[in-house]
């Protein structure tokens, strides 16, 4: 039987928005059912832990489990293309870092776009780096230490914990905005890199917090400079690097992302039940033990983030001439 053509094109209209319906309806039940939360690096690193506080967190005030998966390789490539690759709809999340920008132009056969193909949610924390000399170096402050730089031009080494990690590439933006020539010595993680530093194989490196606060404190290294655009909680008397290199900052950061295509109800959900975790005094305190701050964004304001970082560590990686090991 043939249908009328007004009658058809009814129909098909309706046909076409079932899909819009069905995810508006499964939007107003978020969540009916437990959440995936994909981590690109192993347990126990400073992304597993930020995960974990925020996961238990949506946990305890949405009613459903928010299930911390790690799935670790390539530099957290193979988390987030499995997530780019998830049914948008909201029970599949990944916590994207500051990796994900670098990885965007350090790697070329990438299969994904992490600015075209994701859905940003909400930011989380970021983690400052310290930029941090062997006592043998006489500079006291970064400008000693360009001074010094530039009079021994290509005799000092710089450590770097892994081609294209934040702290290599937070050391590179130092060279591309200062000029100084420093011998980058790529290492395989940061602590083989810290026991140079702290032997004085090498003379520079810049690391985290975290991991270099204790040394500080013993005068085992000395701290010229944070990299974040305000002083850290956590060495409150090491000046900003901005105080002396006007418009520097590198931090790691993490966040959650979405499929593209996730329904803005769900993004809406999960930003401000994520806001508000941030905003919790418990929470302040554990994203402060990994030597960060909260970063309350909204969805939008969190995308433009993520496209500025990838901006900004692109041109320093094609400078610098980084590739991947």
């Amino acid at each position: 039987m043939k249908l009328p053509r007004r009658k058809f094109l009814h129909l098909a209209a309706g046909v076409a928005a079932l899909p819009a319906v069905s995810r508006i309806a499964r939007a107003q039940t978020y969540p009916a059912r437990p959440v995936r939360v994909m981590v690109g690096f192993a347990a126990a690193g400073p992304t597993d832990i930020s995960a974990r506080v925020i996961g238990q967190w949506l946990t305890d005030r949405l009613g459903q489990g928010f299930v911390i998966e790690n799935r670790p390789g390539a530099s957290s490539n193979l988390a987030t293309e499995a997530v780019v690759n998830a049914p948008p709809d909201g029970y599949t999340l990944l916590v994207l870092g500051a990796p994900a920008a670098i990885n965007a132009t350090l790697f070329d056969n990438l299969k994904f776009n992490v600015i075209r193909d994701i859905t940003p949610i909400a930011g989380i924390i970021r983690v400052p780096e310290v930029m941090v000399v062997n006592p043998s170096v006489p500079a006291k402050t970064v400008a000693e230490f360009i001074a010094y730089a530039k009079a021994n031009r290509g005799k000092i080494n710089m450590a770097a914990s892994g081609a294209g990690s934040v702290p290599s590439v937070a050391g590179e933006l130092f060279k591309f905005m200062t000029g100084v020539d420093l011998v980058r010595v790529d290492y395989r993680g940061g602590g083989l890199a810290l026991v140079d530093l702290l032997a004085g194989q090498v003379q520079v490196m810049f690391e985290t917090t975290l991991a270099t606060a204790s040394y500080i404190r013993a005068g085992q290294l000395r701290a010229l400079a944070v990299t974040s655009a305000t002083r850290s909680a956590a060495l409150p008397d090491v000046p900003t690097m901005a105080e002396s290199v006007p418009g520097y900052e590198a931090t790691a950061w993490y966040g959650l992302v979405a499929p593209k295509g996730t329904p803005a109800k769900i993004v809406d959900i999960l930003n401000k039940e994520v806001n508000a975790g941030l905003g919790d005094p418990t929470i302040k305190d554990k994203l402060a033990d990994l030597g960060g701050l909260p970063m309350p964004m909204t969805p939008a304001d969190f995308g433009k983030f993520i496209a500025d970082e990838t901006e900004k560590w692109g041109k320093v990686i094609r400078a610098a001439g980084i590739k991947p090991e």
